[in-house]
């Protein structure tokens, strides 16, 4: 939680959390799959029950929050959720639907198939990203129409270039918002919104906070 609450502090209206479930069905907002990294346990998530997870402090501090703690700390801020496995689908479904969330949230996966199934649960009211398969026929400038609201996309993925003027014009004919992933560098953030990127995620929030109060977009 602690992260969230710098971003917050700092004026931030829209976050981003990935989600991972326990062995007992309960969500948590949580980058990886394994503790190990961050909190010196090497366990998957899934193999733990909650209460396990529970006991677990990142960096020896905080402890791993659930997404609807997050939610309902700050009800008033936007969520950006990637729904990290298959396993994690009827979790955050059931947890979008307790917290009367699913007005706030914007929800991507690195599968087009979790997409589509959230999707058909949750409706096309859901806001909800590319999968990569989209995301490669958008490149390759074959994507002809989508449900999705948004392109949360690398500014390059190996040698290949993503976000180019080609890509920004594709988008604007969708009618995709597009979200840049992850920029820190204060140049590349000013290059990339000079090129019409609609948003982007960074770990540091103070550079952009700052990029974006110099360009008057600071709100």
């Amino acid at each position: 939680m602690p992260a969230f609450e710098y971003a917050i502090d700092l004026g931030y209206r829209y976050i981003e959390t990935d989600v991972q479930v326990t062995s007992d069905g309960v969500l948590v907002a949580f980058h990886d799959f394994n503790l190990k990294r961050t909190c010196g346990i090497d366990q998957k998530i899934s193999e733990m029950t909650w209460h396990q997870v529970s006991q677990a402090r990142v960096d020896g501090e905080a402890p791993i929050p659930t997404l609807e703690e997050l939610l309902g700390t700050w009800p008033e801020v936007r969520v950006n959720i990637d729904c990290k496995s298959d396993a994690a689908v009827d979790a955050l479904v059931a947890s979008l639907r307790r917290t009367d969330a699913l007005d706030r949230v914007c929800v991507g996966a690195f599968s087009d198939r979790r997409i589509r199934r959230l999707r058909t649960i949750l409706g096309e009211g859901l806001c909800s990203a590319l999968g990569p398969g989209a995301v490669g026929s958008m490149v390759a400038g074959q994507l002809r129409r989508t449900t999705a609201m948004t392109a949360q996309v690398p500014v390059r993925q190996g040698p290949l270039t993503v976000i180019n003027e080609r890509f920004m014009a594709s988008a604007n004919k969708l009618g995709l918002q597009v979200h840049a992933w992850t920029i820190d560098d204060e140049a590349e953030i000013h290059r990339l919104l000079d090129l019409g990127v609609h948003g982007i995620m960074t770990d540091r929030p103070m550079v952009l906070r700052d990029v974006m109060i110099a360009r008057g977009l600071w709100a």
